[in-house]
């Protein structure tokens, strides 16, 4: 599907993929602390590093050579979805808190607890559902997901040569 959603859900949507980024994220790098962790079976976790280490999303790196082991860290693509990761705690944690309350809380380097809030680089105002507009990007074209800015994609190239 020609969608930058898609194309992301397509290397981090899988059910257990968030998870292993925010164990990566918390500091276990280890497959066997992982495994313990999440409670996933090995064959399934082996299968989701591999494939966020081909994404680039994952690095594998060995830290012992008899018998080779390795630990797996957050490439720059990975540390660049934490930010999404924290985004969507602060969406369960106010929507879908656990019973207790939240399980974490996140604290900034000016050591201040806070919550994510996206905001725009320009304003500095929230960005909401209500705040912003989508508009047919350079790769916009007319397709599975993309009908609608494809569609405006064309509009506007007709109305350029018209």
């Amino acid at each position: 599907m020609h969608c930058s959603i898609a194309q992301a859900v397509g290397v981090v949507g899988e059910p257990w993929t968030p998870l292993i980024l925010r164990d990566l994220f918390l500091g276990l790098c280890r497959f066997d602390d992982l495994a313990a962790d999440l409670g996933i079976s090995r064959n399934l976790l082996a299968g989701r590093l591999e494939r966020l280490v081909a994404a680039g999303v994952v690095e594998k790196r060995p830290y012992q050579e008899r018998p080779v082991r390795h630990e797996y860290v957050l490439t720059e693509a990975g540390r660049d979805i934490v930010p999404a990761l924290m985004t969507l705690m602060a969406w369960g944690d106010r929507w879908a808190t656990p019973p207790g309350g939240p399980p974490a809380l996140l604290v900034h380097s000016c050591g201040e607890r806070f919550t994510p809030v996206v905001t725009c680089p320009h304003c500095g105002g929230e960005v909401t559902a209500g705040t912003v507009t989508a508009v047919p990007g350079p790769g916009a074209a007319q397709g599975p997901g993309t009908m609608l800015l494809g569609a405006q994609a064309g509009a506007q190239v007709g109305e350029d040569a018209g």
